[in-house]
């Protein structure tokens, strides 16, 4: 099938997650380019633009992506997000001015409400949404996607139990049978070998096995935390 601009994404993050050594769960590199785009938007003129205020200040960031804006350098065009965010913040709270009723459960769900909410996040949960639907849509049209899903190394598991929920409300029963045998295959597969590459790596520290080679457990670590969590792998 012809690829639309919608699918070209997926279908890369699918071929790259193969090639990478190590090997990528293809869903986080999907996360992670929707996260680079955001913040390239977000850092730019976008960081201005009125209609994009209005969301920031209601919104706000979580930690993660006020360092990630941080770290980008421009510190003005930050700090004019915090000054409105802010006035915003300090508006909703305590809104009522002198007013002081001793209880402070209004300003407790108020404060619970902004915890929960990032723009950033919340961007990248809506385009991901429409990834993951458009990766079920590959999988049931495209045979050669097919291949490239069979050719996974592995899914990480936050993505894997998100890989079932889609497939399950978007496949017939015959088709996500075969969807769901596929993944698990995959799955069962690789938690098999990253076990044993945990307990290699374990056992190199027992003097009895000092001659003995690494194989491929000198990463075992950060692999395992990649699949327990999500994440790029992190090469040593």
């Amino acid at each position: 099938m012809a690829e639309k601009i919608y699918t070209i994404p997926i279908n890369e993050a699918f071929e790259q997650a193969i090639e990478n050594e190590p090997c990528d769960c293809p869903f986080c590199l999907l996360n992670d380019m929707l996260e680079r785009n955001e913040l390239e938007i977000i850092m730019g003129a976008s960081m201005m633009e009125p209609d994009i205020r209005i969301q920031t200040n209601k919104k706000g960031f979580c930690k993660h992506h006020l360092e990630r804006i941080y770290e980008n350098g421009n510190r003005l065009g930050l700090a004019l997000v915090l000054e409105s965010h802010l006035a915003e913040v300090e508006k909703k709270i305590f809104e009522g001015g002198t007013f002081f009723d001793g209880k402070g459960e209004k300003e407790q769900n108020k404060l619970k409400t902004l915890d929960e909410t990032c723009y950033i996040c919340e961007r990248m949960n809506d385009s991901f949404v429409k990834m993951m639907d458009n990766m079920v849509y590959l999988w049931e049209t495209d045979m050669d996607f097919r291949e490239k899903f069979k050719n996974q190394k592995y899914f990480c598991l936050p993505h894997y139990r998100q890989l079932l929920e889609y497939g399950r409300n978007k496949l017939s029963k015959r088709d996500f049978s075969e969807y769901f045998k596929t993944a698990r295959e995959i799955e069962k597969a690789y938690i098999s070998e990253l076990g044993g590459d945990v307990s290699w790596f374990c056992k190199k520290f027992d003097y009895r096995y000092d001659n003995e080679p690494w194989y491929n457990a000198k990463d075992a670590i950060p692999r395992a935390i990649s699949f327990l969590t999500g994440g790029k792998n992190t090469k040593l």
